[in-house]
């Protein structure tokens, strides 16, 4: 294929800001090229400035050999279809398309011909006097895309033009879109930040993320071998996994080594691996590569989405003290008051305020009425030292109750492997708490001060899962132990089969079904 435009290390910038930094991009005669990127990513602004709308600051855009960086729109072989179509309301579907052929002073003769193929070619036929403000989204997009074509341009430039369409009636122009352009055999530069229709339409997918192409490929070359995570990422579901390269064809994650088809990297070097959801097969456990189970299964129609923990997170285990209801009541003040005994870290001491003490202790006092009464005094001295502190909670009528407050060094778990750290603290609660609990994963988490960080830049991890065995409507005294877990290595595959959550499966996939990317800068 002949080469038509070539973008020459363009930059753009507006008010100091870059917005373009030094692209380069070659498009050929005939192709069909998706420019592909999130919001912000620069993609309409290298739009514009081939369409001529906008001067690039640097860099040079030729087309046919000759630089049209400074050449004005209108006196270039590109036409334009907006993402709003800009249709003229006071024409009807034949003087918007024979518009720019009027403007050229074609004879009638010749326009009457050129918009009756563009019709027949756009699927319009009986409608060339409708009112376009009386036609639907899809059929104004037709008439859009035949004023533009009506020119005969070498380029046609589509800005985010299917953006405006519902989801079937868009599934359906992606379609008419590249037939139309197989039809009339010109370069189409489409911009979207929709992965759907840059793999559905494109001959060529370029993916730019802030203001740089990431990657340039057909879309089975930037599907099954993205260059970088945020390309795995911005085309198609991917399980990401972060793993060592040992050498040639060998690649490591979660200490166990599985053979790929990738070379060329350096031994030992750290790498992200891509294993594509649909990659992934279900066999019988202890068969697979892997084992896991089973943790959530989503419908999706044609098929089931399925999420599979195969490793554990890191996990803090502790025990909750289960005491009686422990209401200390005062009959002569009409007054009850209640209290829990609490764990807390050393580290906390120092900054504990009163409000922080009854908050863990959940105090609170009430009268007769069921009415809420303030705890005015609230005495306890605790030292910056491992130990056992008196703490005594009161309300203006005398009525008190005492607890302890344990102060312990932090018991933290840290996991290298996960790179993540957790602690949690043993905790009191009467029966009575943990069955009036509303949520109670969330109130254990609350109740043991559960924490978990990364501990490479000290950012707050999740607390996923909460594993207890007691019944929690039936609970009585004791002390019952509490495990606190991170998320885990979880691989997403799809299936026609019906699976079920809880089940403990095996995963296989082939070497070729690991695509190893070098780490992003």
């Amino acid at each position: 294929m002949r080469k038509l435009i070539e973008v020459k290390n363009v930059v753009k910038t507006f008010d100091k800001q870059v917005v373009l930094k030094g692209i380069s991009l070659d498009i050929y005669e005939n192709e069909f090229v998706t420019l592909l990127g999130p919001s912000g990513c620069g993609k309409t602004t290298l739009l514009r400035i081939i369409a001529g709308f906008l001067e690039p600051t640097e860099g040079h855009v030729i087309m046919d050999g000759e630089d049209i960086a400074t050449v004005p729109a209108y006196k270039r072989d590109v036409n334009t279809v907006f993402q709003h179509y800009a249709l003229f309301p006071h024409l009807d579907v034949y003087d918007n398309i024979a518009f720019g052929l009027k403007i050229k002073k074609m004879p009638k003769d010749i326009i009457d011909q050129k918009v009756s193929r563009m019709i027949s070619l756009v699927g319009l036929e009986g409608f060339e006097h409708r009112d376009v403000t009386k036609m639907s989204g899809g059929q104004q997009q037709r008439v859009a895309i035949a004023r533009a074509l009506v020119n005969e341009p070498k380029v046609l430039l589509l800005d985010e033009s299917l953006s405006a369409l519902d989801k079937n009636l868009r599934k359906e122009m992606q379609l008419e879109l590249k037939e139309i352009q197989r039809e009339v055999g010109i370069t189409f530069i489409f911009v979207t930040h929709d992965q759907e229709e840059a793999l559905t339409m494109s001959d060529k997918i370029v993916i730019m993320k802030d203001g740089e192409i990431e990657q340039i490929g057909s879309p089975t070359d930037v599907y099954n071998e993205p260059v970088n995570e945020y390309c795995a990422r911005f085309i198609g579901d991917s399980n990401i996994i972060d793993g060592i390269m040992k050498k040639d064809n060998l690649v490591s994650f979660d200490d166990v080594d599985y053979v790929c088809a990738d070379k060329g990297f350096h031994e030992n070097e750290p790498v992200d691996i891509v294993i594509r959801p649909e990659d992934v097969d279900i066999v019988p456990r202890n068969k697979g590569l892997l084992n896991g189970e089973v943790k959530s299964v989503l419908f999706k129609g044609v098929h089931y989405e399925v999420i599979v923990e195969t490793s554990s997170g890191t996990s803090k285990t502790v025990t909750m003290h289960v005491t009686k209801s422990h209401d200390i009541e005062n009959p002569e003040a009409g007054e009850k008051i209640s209290a829990s005994s609490f764990y807390m870290d050393l580290e906390d001491v120092e900054t504990l305020t009163d409000t922080e003490v009854i908050a863990r202790a959940n105090a609170q006092a009430w009268n007769t009425a069921d009415e809420d009464v303030s705890l005015t005094k609230i005495e306890y001295s605790l030292k910056p030292e491992v130990g056992t502190y008196p703490c005594t909670f009161s309300t203006d009528k005398g009525t008190m109750i005492r607890i302890n407050i344990n102060v312990v060094k932090p018991a933290v778990v840290e996991d290298a492997s996960n790179e993540e750290g957790i602690q949690a603290f043993d905790f009191y609660k009467t029966a009575d708490e943990i069955r009036e609990s509303l949520a109670l994963d969330t109130d254990l988490i609350r109740w043991a001060d559960a924490y978990a960080w990364n501990m490479e830049d000290n950012s707050r991890v999740e607390i996923w899962d909460v594993k207890y065995d007691f019944d929690d409507e039936n609970i009585t005294e004791g002390d019952y132990p509490v495990t606190f877990s991170t998320q885990g290595r979880e691989i997403k595959l799809e299936t026609t089969d019906r699976i079920e959550e809880g089940e403990r499966i095996g995963l296989h996939w082939n070497p070729e079904d690991i695509h190893v990317m070098r780490k992003m800068v």
